[in-house]
């Protein structure tokens, strides 16, 4: 979390406070102070200008405020363009865009994270779970303010994975299984062993679990996050399978080897814009590459590596399938079997949907991977 102070003037005085952020969202520069006589189109006007509003208002009536600047943001027309990787980056612009604008609207927290505007919910225990028990009187974008009760909401009633006939409850800022096709993937490949497997960027946890539930006798997870270790920790456990997943924080693998290692890593390759991005966009595929390139000298004896990916990247035009086989090859692995899926996610059948093309064309794949030779 930012652990910046902002300012801004109120009053005739100088006030300074937190500036609350998971994001990583830039302390803004200018704040003007507002109520609810603000119309929409004055709002939006600065907010595009880059000047934050602080709300003295109705709760209830900001949030409205809010929906009515994404209406306007809705309003402009998409720009017509040549190539699928051209749509991608446009599309990533406008979302980018549209994230800065309605990040403007600002409200306050008090150190309990009260917000002392009229009609405001309690946010008391969300705040909690993701910045501790402890705060500071400070600022926090509505937008953002909205997404983290969202999160926190998602992590208490979980997320239902039919394969694993059960839920997960992920945390802020942890890649959350509503995707469940790749879960489905790992629940119908067949097993080299039960013996041992690697889940390497375990996230949720899910992945873990699903070899669990499947009879894999000892499974090592690693993260390099924090957040995401705890979050498989609390999964696990309510799952009944912490005494068989053991959990470890690394930069991929653990030390020794494995009869099956298994890795989704983030399917797109380019460059997050916040951290909470870096669950779907792998930058120059580091983690596609470094997953391939060490798996050989971690695979015990006739053991497999089950790559689990989207195809998406390659109907962007962002990766082709010649440079992933390559990447195979080029770690001296070899293809055993692959096995294919289709997407069931809404965005796959919405024809409004900038990137619908590649998106109705999606294939989730796990390659089952061995060494070569």
């Amino acid at each position: 979390m930012s652990e910046h102070n902002v300012q801004w003037q109120e009053a005739g005085e100088q006030h300074s406070a937190r500036w609350y952020s998971h994001s990583g969202m830039a302390a803004p520069a200018r704040i003007r102070v507002v109520d609810d006589s603000l119309k929409a189109d004055a709002a939006y006007r600065l907010a595009c200008e880059g000047t934050a509003l602080l709300w003295r208002g109705d709760y209830h009536n900001a949030r409205q405020l809010l929906q009515a600047m994404a209406r306007r943001i809705g309003r402009k027309p998409p720009k017509p363009t040549s190539t699928p990787a051209e749509a991608f980056h446009l599309h990533r612009q406008a979302q980018a865009q549209r994230a800065r604008t309605l990040a403007m609207l600002l409200v306050p927290l008090e150190a309990d994270y009260r917000i002392t505007l009229r009609r405001a919910p309690e946010v008391g225990a969300a705040c909690a779970a993701l910045y501790g028990p402890q705060g500071a009187p400070g600022l926090i974008s509505l937008r953002e303010l909205q997404g983290l009760i969202g999160a926190y909401e998602w992590q208490k009633q979980g997320v239902e994975v039919p394969a694993l006939a059960a839920r997960i409850h992920p945390q802020h800022g942890v890649f959350s299984p509503l995707r469940g096709e790749y879960v489905d993937l790992v629940a119908q490949a067949p097993l080299p062993s039960l013996e041992l497997a690697f889940d390497i960027g375990t996230g949720s946890g899910v992945l873990a679990a699903m070899l669990a539930k499947r009879g894999v006798r000892r499974i090592v997870g690693t993260d390099q996050d924090p957040r995401a270790l705890a979050c498989a920790a609390d999964n696990l456990a309510r799952l009944g399978y912490a005494d068989q997943v053991s959990l470890e924080m690394a930069d991929l693998f653990p030390s020794g080897r494995a009869p099956l290692i298994v890795c989704n890593p983030p399917w797109v390759p380019a460059r997050p814009s916040s951290p909470l991005e870096y669950a779907v966009y792998d930058p120059d595929s580091r983690m596609l590459l470094g997953f391939l390139n060490g798996l050989a000298a971690h695979l015990s004896e006739g053991g497999e590596g089950w790559l689990i990916i989207s195809d998406l990247a390659e109907h962007l035009g962002l990766r082709s399938r010649d440079f992933l086989l390559q990447a195979i090859a080029t770690a001296g692995l070899q293809v055993i079997d692959r096995h294919d899926i289709r997407p069931r996610h809404p965005k796959a059948g919405d024809p409004s949907d900038p990137l619908f093309a590649a998106r109705a064309a999606e294939i989730t794949s796990l390659w089952r991977l061995g060494r070569r030779g």
